[in-house]
């Protein structure tokens, strides 16, 4: 029965990120974790992302601090910075690996993985997901121009899941933005991170829980 398979969420933070911006809505990730609880056992939720060390204060860090809170996995790893071939800055934040290892060493305790990334170097890692028996969904989008998800990872899951669907129930309501008074305080993480900079407005309303953008190159 679905409703006892064991789920596990791999969410490539950065990916998804440019994927739902390209769409034009915010995933709300309380309503993205109620989803998936509803389909199964949900065993874990894991979010990857890479964080750039050296600034006093990151856009991202109040969403990576409210999904540690609250039911997910946070895996991140310093960014890496770079000059390209015409000498423009760049920093770089690959999580695959991370993301590889994790997925295979909980391969033995779930029957469904839910991949959210459009990037074909998984390939590989949902066909060896594949191979110890774990049934792998990839969840990004077709309807973009160009399409936000590899033909050859699309190809190659057992299910794929159009976040242009699936917008309806993981996604955030506009209506639910609020308008604030200049100074207003709102919600707060059940356990407030200590040295956190003060938040206008709360982390779940403000966010829905929302990624901020970060000029990673994937």
């Amino acid at each position: 029965m679905a409703g006892q398979q064991r789920i596990a969420l791999f969410i490539d933070g950065a990916n998804l990120y440019a994927t739902t911006k390209t769409l034009g809505f915010d995933i709300d990730y309380k309503r993205l974790l109620k989803e998936f609880q509803s389909r199964g056992t949900l065993v874990r939720a894991f979010y990857y992302t890479a964080l750039v060390e050296d600034q006093e204060y990151s856009s991202i860090r109040p969403l990576i601090d409210w999904l540690d809170y609250n039911g997910y996995r946070v895996v991140t790893k310093p960014t890496k910075e770079f000059v390209d071939s015409a000498g423009r800055r760049k920093v770089k934040g690959n999580m695959d690996i991370e993301l590889a290892i994790d997925a295979l060493e909980l391969a033995p305790y779930i029957d469904h993985m839910v991949l959210f990334s459009g990037d074909g170097d998984f390939r590989s890692l949902v066909e060896a997901m594949q191979r110890r028996g774990v049934r792998v969904s990839v969840a990004s989008t077709v309807t973009t121009q160009p399409p936000m998800v590899a033909d050859e990872l699309r190809r190659q899951a057992d299910e794929f899941l159009d976040l242009a669907q699936l917008s309806s129930k993981i996604g955030r309501d506009p209506s639910e933005r609020p308008q604030r008074a200049p100074g207003e305080n709102g919600d707060r993480p059940d356990r407030s991170p200590r040295n956190q900079p003060p938040q206008n407005g709360g982390l779940e309303r403000r966010y829905g829980i929302r990624q901020q953008d970060e000029d990673f190159e994937i």
